[in-house]
Parts: C-alpha cells; sequence; structure tokens
C-alpha cells in the first residue's frame, strides 16, 4: 500500500510530462505534414531543396541538353515503303 503513495504522483508527474510534450510538438509544427517524408523518399531528386538559381539553371541545362536532341533526329527514323 505504500507504494502507491510513490507510483501515483510519479505517474502523475510523467502523465504532464508526456501532455507537455505533446503541447509542445503542436505548437512547433512537428505534426503539419506527416505525409510529406513518406513520398518524399520515392523520389531521387527535390526541386524543393534546390535554391531558385540553382533550378534556372537545371531548367537551363535540361533545355539546352532536350534541344539538339530534338533537332538532330527527324520525325520518322526509318523510312516505310
Amino acid at each position: 500500500m505504500t507504494i502507491l503513495y510513490l507510483l501515483i504522483p510519479l505517474s502523475l508527474i510523467l502523465l504532464g510530462l508526456a501532455v507537455w510534450a505533446f503541447f509542445w510538438a503542436v505548437k512547433n509544427d512537428q505534426f503539419d505534414d506527416l505525409e510529406g517524408p513518406a513520398h518524399r523518399i520515392l523520389f531521387d531528386e527535390d526541386e524543393n531543396d534546390l535554391s531558385p538559381e540553382q533550378r534556372r539553371q537545371r531548367q537551363q541545362t535540361k533545355q539546352k541538353n532536350a534541344a539538339p536532341a530534338d533537332a538532330n533526329s527527324p520525325d520518322d527514323p526509318e523510312p516505310r515503303s
């Protein structure tokens, strides 16, 4: 019976810490995006991680690489008879 005098206040302290931790997490936006990290691992490159300048450079590089390939390839590579 005397152990209850120790366990009840200890459990109330632990409950208070858990409630405080929950409200701290909500206040600091820890629960904003629960699905984003799970989907993000499926993609190799995330455009949102780049700075705007790096995004522009990547788009320019893609455009430069795509333009010569399209210009040199004919519409119909094999003539039909």
